[in-house]
């Protein structure tokens, strides 16, 4: 079996990597989020403590926040030991998101290893001859159907360099690059028709069927994903004609020019190479299915996919030590998607044990409280969307947020489910434009453009994308979208 295109494309990364620091083009994402916690640390000094009162809905059983229990109380900022505890316990307040990034970086080792995905998609660009652009619209799908189904969106951060190099040996640029996988990934939590973390998390808090409302929530993907293959298309096409048009095009031609890739010398797919994708696919496609027949989580998805690559290894001929080995090189990539979440959970946990978080939540509701109820909705995603800067993480916003937004929505006539659609769009957006979304600043970093050419790049679009959500969630809510 040959991987000669993985080994290629690996060597490649770690030599970009290892070039001397003065030639880096922006913040590491570890740096950006110690920033933030410091933000959050001085926000303890500067915004007034403050609480709600928490009950149990004796339906339901789920915790609720009384929204007519707000008082301020003494302040308590973090001390000096305070502030680097909390790196850990965030680590371990999301342990079982982070556990689940390592099996399913461990499942992609031991699928790169067997060079079938890296030859596929490389056999497949070769196939794609003056029809390079072809290949946008079903990466864009692919990775789009995998976060909507799977909450696929660290993971993708393996697949940088190789689409980078294909991106580059198109015509096309860098920022197509990154384009391709994140923004449909971002339009993926957008649409969330089977995302745990987020869809799951916030109708469970909301006491909702699970995954209820596909059928919207399919619209609002194929909307947001549709307009961005068209944005990142027409741009690609155009930059394939005038590479000079490209904002990055001198970047590309400073770091990225040695990740062109010799297509005539690429080794074409054999009989294992299309079983191992074969097994992959069946494994996503599997979990998917249990996600939504059996309510399938992190433990049983990890499951799957521990068994999916032991089967893709097998069938890859990879020996048991290759699989082992491939297993943790694997485990080894999502090292930093796992410290990016801890990071983001410390950066919570301080808010909170200062208690200022509540403080932060009751401007939210007020703010959606004293507005028409004809914008509540657009305005509660819009909020959510600027909270989601500073709690990136998906479900830690929904544990956050919807106790309290609930109750709103059920005070102002709002169905519970419109509720829930606000936040996974606020939740998303910011996702692709935060400068504390960890996964989008690795990803550039790895294609060495500055982050103000990324933002200058995606703002039309994100501004498209905005207006659609807002258009979305105040649809659901003038619907009545259900259940109640």
């Amino acid at each position: 079996m040959s991987s000669r295109l993985s080994k290629l494309l690996t060597d490649r990364e770690k030599a970009r990597m290892s070039k001397s620091s003065d030639e880096a083009v922006s913040m590491h994402s570890l740096l950006v989020l110690g920033i933030m916690l410091l933000v959050c640390v001085l926000l303890t000094y500067i915004i007034p403590a403050g609480t709600y009162q928490r009950y149990t809905d004796t339906g339901t059983g789920i915790e609720l926040v009384d929204t007519e229990s707000f008082q301020f109380i003494e302040r308590t900022p973090p001390g000096l030991i305070d502030v680097f505890k909390s790196l850990t316990l965030g680590l371990q307040k999301g342990s079982d998101i982070v556990f689940y990034l390592l099996i399913v970086g461990g499942m992609f080792g031991v699928i790169n290893a067997t060079g079938a995905l890296n030859i596929g998609i490389a056999n497949l660009l070769r196939l794609l001859k003056n029809k390079e652009w072809l290949l946008i619209p079903v990466m864009m799908t692919a990775f789009g159907c995998g976060s909507a189904f799977c909450a696929n969106y660290e993971e993708y951060l393996v697949f940088v360099p190789l689409m980078l190099a294909c991106c580059i040996t198109a015509g096309f640029d860098s920022l197509t690059a990154v384009a391709v996988i994140f923004l449909s990934a971002t339009a993926g939590y957008a649409g969330g028709m089977t995302n745990a973390f987020t869809v799951g998390k916030a109708q469970e808090i909301a006491a909702l069927p699970l995954y209820s409302g596909f059928g919207y929530r399919l619209q609002i993907f194929i909307i947001l994903l549709g307009t961005a293959v068209v944005y990142v298309t027409v741009r690609a096409i155009r930059m394939k004609k005038r590479p000079k048009l490209s904002i990055v095009y001198a970047f590309d031609r400073k770091y990225n020019a040695d990740t062109h890739l010799n297509l005539s010398r690429i080794p074409k797919m054999t009989a294992r190479h299309t079983i191992t994708l074969v097994i992959f696919l069946a494994g996503l496609i599997y979990a998917v299915s249990m996600v939504i027949i059996k309510g399938y989580y992190v433990d049983e998805l990890a499951a799957i996919f521990i068994m999916t690559s032991i089967a893709a290894g097998i069938s890859g001929g990879l020996s048991p030590n290759k699989i082992c080995r491939s297993f943790v090189s694997g485990c080894k990539d999502m090292l930093l998607p796992c410290l990016i979440i801890g990071f983001v959970n410390s950066s919570i946990l301080i808010l909170q044990d200062a208690n200022i978080m509540d403080t932060i939540l009751y401007a939210f509701a007020a703010a959606v409280n004293h507005v028409p109820k004809s914008v509540a909705p657009a305005v509660m995603f819009a909020l959510h969307d600027v909270f989601n800067i500073f709690v990136p993480s998906g479900s830690a916003q929904a544990s956050v947020t919807m106790p309290l937004m609930i109750p709103i929505a059920d005070s102002i006539g709002m169905t519970r489910q419109a509720a829930v659609v606000a936040y996974q769009l606020g939740d998303a957006l910011t996702n692709a434009l935060s400068p504390t979304s960890g996964e989008v600043l690795a990803a550039i970093a790895i294609c060495r453009v500055p982050f103000s050419k990324w933002v200058r790049y995606l703002l039309p679009l994100f501004i498209i994308w905005f207006v659609t959500s807002a258009v979305f969630a105040t649809a659901a809510a003038f619907t009545r979208l259900g259940p109640f």
